[in-house]
């Protein structure tokens, strides 16, 4: 274990939006080192998003990134011999990282041609509360509750 916590290094905002949100999202999209291809994926999504929906692309990645970041998730502690699964709130960095993980591997998982494609789709499904990443998220809080009992093992 380290001595001390690494540094947190500061991320530069995206050229178009001037968003450290997108900047930290396109590095999840991103394969490779391929940065420049990951912001292309990405800006094309928003372009096909506003095409559709008539709406800011931007400000509808917001609603679906918030509407899929969970806020309770279980943890597995072992406590005399049995495993449990406590349920624990995320602290905010990692809702983000959650969820900006959850809505690219669910986009790649989908059936459409591009992934901008993909991605416009998946997030505009999560932007009226539905597809497959607001489902991950409310199976999440969904585990949470229903294990509420044990919430007294936490630490």
């Amino acid at each position: 274990m380290r001595k001390t916590r690494a540094k947190k290094r500061p991320l530069l905002p995206d050229p178009k939006f001037n968003d450290i949100l997108v900047t930290r999202f396109v590095n999840n999209l991103m394969y490779q080192g391929k940065k420049g291809k990951a912001y292309d994926i990405f800006y094309d999504a928003m372009e096909i998003v506003q095409k559709r929906t008539e709406q800011d692309g931007l400000e509808t990645w917001k609603k679906a990134l918030s509407n899929v970041t969970p806020n309770v998730e279980v943890r597995s502690r072992r406590v005399g011999g049995a495993t449990f699964q406590i349920p624990q709130e995320i602290r905010a960095e990692r809702k983000t990282a959650l969820g900006i993980k959850w809505l690219i591997s669910y986009a790649r998982s989908r059936n459409e041609k591009s992934m901008a494609a993909k991605l416009a789709g998946e997030i505009m499904a999560a932007a009226k509360e539905e597809g497959a990443a607001f489902k991950k998220k409310e199976d999440t809080h969904r585990m949470a509750e229903a294990n509420k009992a044990y919430s007294h093992f936490r630490l």
